[in-house]
């Protein structure tokens, strides 16, 4: 497979059969002018929407009936020209047209509903297909044609994930297994064998045409932990548009696991205000200007999701938006190119230790929690999993609900051993069927506290102050066996129920010392509350400076590097070792949650960024054994002043904006 382009567009193309005039808008050099007016190096185009229609005339399916040309062929042929790289988008799991003239096809839930809206009566959107039904040789009928046709680099496959579905087809396939329906372990695992095999079938159906054609399936996600279905993706497309429910800290959780997995990537946000299917929405053009730099921070290229008019029109507002921040991109590729995503901490976290498939949906507080605290704390992390090289990292971090088996277990004490960190919070480090600790953790579990919330009582300085602090989720209790205790933890009068209540919130805390709850061993801390959840969903400061102050306690004069940014700043360190230099990222923007709207019958937050700020002396220190030539702002190509001593070498970055990378020669 041909390297990954850093400019890339996904050009959506959902056409309504109701609407007429499909693509008698098009204009080849108006086509091409947009792409270079985007300096757009690969675009996808598609061969079928989720409304069914093909896009070109077809065999294997129906050509949408208000086109009247091949409009793929044509879009195609205008990339190759350009030298664009053009991969080719089939809807997958979704094709309405489809769903309507065949509803034994459908995936349903176990009263009979549908996904992605439950019926055909009420909310209006698409419905998703079943690939264990007779929709399957359909489908691969199609794949078959495109790769017949057009001979593309590239089949983006979309809406293919592990779904749970009981059909009728899975229900019968289930109960010749002896499986029972309502066994929802049963039926997850019937979803694993229906994907695959579709995900089999596929894969045989376009490398009977080509052994170099790129792969992916897009599921809106990409499970951490679930190497199995990775392996089936030639690459990874992380969908995640800020704007359209997934915030600005779901992309660096993403990226932070596949950039272990050896594998190329991107990070797909969108031109919208809100999300996909927006006609005439635009985001700031500042706000693509730092989604694309966060892309490069983490290693990823960069892809910008647009819509297509039915016309078949290119949008030039839309293209001077992407054009504008590509053109930043572009300059700052010589410094991306073949870079190593450097890390200290590694996050053994929820979904990855689960062994299911997730999507963008489940709300994994321990890791959402984590990967905020990472991020504001600018440490250099990464997401692992269970078939990772501990030994790669400084530290491991177990947040809040990791029980570990009897292997695992013994993987992580090796690791100790052989001088690695660790933190455990909550529940994590114990037996996976009983509140025992399988670790070295200085301590004895001695049960979970009666009160919730519970307060901390800090054993160091905290921001504010030294007075108890509200807890909001469980805390275990331990009892010292060798650790240091940092903290402590108080009860409340009682617990807020019905009949016994106090105030509007909570109960305060009981007078007295507390009972020991973290301590500290040279190479391990544990920390009894599960605090990453609890900054997940509540953001106190004082959960944050708890894990802090143990995690810098851990890694003292050992972090790879540090910056000083608020806590809206991102850093990140790559190493490009053909060029024997060190790129550091700064990013920084103001983020602001401004309304919400309803997709797939949930509600979701818009997150936007506007104004850009700028930021002043940034201290920034890099720990190398080795000498240093020189430091400078990239790409400016402004040099830098700095300093080394006892093998940190530093500097001050006087002014910067949205995204500043600085490169460390050796």
């Amino acid at each position: 497979m041909k390297r990954l382009p850093f400019r890339q567009v996904h050009l959506d193309f959902h056409t309504s059969g109701l609407i007429e005039g499909i693509g008698e808008d098009f204009d080849k050099k108006e086509f091409q002018r947009a792409l270079k007016n985007g300096r757009v190096e690969s675009i996808t185009l598609f061969s079928k929407c989720h409304h069914g229609w093909s896009y070109h005339p077809s065999k294997a399916n129906r050509i949408h009936p208000h086109l009247n040309f091949d409009l793929l062929g044509q879009q195609l042929e205008a990339c190759n020209e350009l030298g664009v790289r053009a991969p080719v988008y089939i809807s997958a799991g979704i094709d309405e047209k489809e769903a309507v003239a065949h509803p034994e096809w459908l995936l349903r839930n176990a009263d009979e509903s549908t996904e992605w809206v439950p019926d055909f009566t009420g909310a209006p959107g698409f419905h998703i297909l079943c690939f264990n039904t007779s929709y399957m040789p359909v489908l691969l009928a199609q794949i078959h044609e495109v790769m017949e046709l057009y001979h593309p680099e590239e089949i983006f496959l979309d809406i293919a994930s592990v779904k749970p579905c009981l059909c009728a087809s899975c229900r019968a396939e289930m109960l010749a297994l002896g499986d029972d329906p309502r066994d929802t372990d049963a039926v997850t695992h019937q979803a694993e064998r229906v994907f695959t095999r579709y995900a089999q079938s596929v894969r045989e159906a376009v490398r009977a045409h080509s052994e170099n054609c790129a792969i992916f399936h897009n599921g809106g996600h990409i499970t951490r932990g679930r190497r199995d279905l990775a392996a089936w993706d030639s690459h990874f497309e992380l969908e995640s548009l800020p704007t359209g429910g997934w915030g600005y800290n779901h992309f660096p959780m993403s990226a932070a696991y596949v950039a272990g997995l050896g594998k190329e990537y991107l990070g797909m946000t969108g031109k919208f205000h809100t999300t996909w299917g927006e006609f005439g929405g635009f985001k700031h053009p500042n706000a693509l200007r730092y989604e694309t730099g966060l892309s490069l921070a983490f290693g990823a290229k960069c892809s910008i999701g647009d819509q297509l008019h039915p016309r078949g029109a290119m949008n030039p507002d839309t293209y001077a938006l992407i054009g504008a921040a590509y053109a930043e991109v572009e300059g700052k590729e010589p410094y991306c190119e073949d870079a190593e995503l450097l890390y200290d901490v590694g996050i053994l976290g929820q979904e990855a230790v689960s062994g299911g498939a997730s999507d963008r949906d489940m709300s994994l507080h321990g890791d959402i929690g984590a990967n905020r605290i990472m991020l504001e704390g600018g440490y250099l992390y990464r997401f692992i999993d269970l078939e990772a090289d501990f030994s790669a990292y400084k530290l491991i971090i177990l947040p809040d609900t990791i029980r570990l088996s009897v292997e695992s277990a013994g993987r992580l004490r090796d690791y100790l051993a052989a001088g690695g960190k660790l933190l455990a919070t909550g529940k994590s480090g114990m037996a996976k069927d009983m509140d025992k600790f399988l670790l070295p953790l200085g301590a004895k579990a001695a049960g979970q506290a009666e009160s919730i919330p519970s307060y901390l009582m800090p054993g160091f300085a905290l921001t504010t102050g030294n007075s108890p602090h509200v807890m909001y989720e469980p805390c275990d209790i331990i009892e010292p066996a060798g650790g240091k205790v940092f903290a402590r933890c108080a009860d409340s009068y009682f617990n807020r129920d019905t009949y016994r209540f106090c105030s509007h919130l909570h109960t305060p805390n009981k007078p007295g010392n507390g009972r020991p709850a973290a301590c500290f061993t040279s190479n391990a801390a544990y920390i009894g509350w599960q605090v990453f959840t609890d900054y997940a969903k509540k953001g106190s400061l004082h959960c944050k400076e708890l894990v802090i102050y143990a995690v810098d306690s851990l890694l003292a004069g050992s972090k790879t590097a540090t910056a000083s940014l608020p806590d809206r700043g991102v850093f990140t360190v790559t190493r490009q070792a053909s060029k024997n230099r060190y790129v550091m990222h700064l990013l920084f923007a103001h983020t602001t949650l401004r309304g919400a709207f309803r997709y797939t019958g949930q509600e979701k937050l818009v997150e936007v960024i506007e104004d850009i700020v700028p930021l002043y002396d940034t201290r920034i220190q890099l720990r190398t054994d080795k000498y240093v030539r020189r430091v400078y702002l990239a790409p400016q190509i402004e040099e830098l002043g700095f300093a080394v001593k006892d093998g940190l070498c530093t500097f001050t970055v006087p002014r910067w904006k949205c995204h500043q990378m600085i490169v460390v020669e050796l």
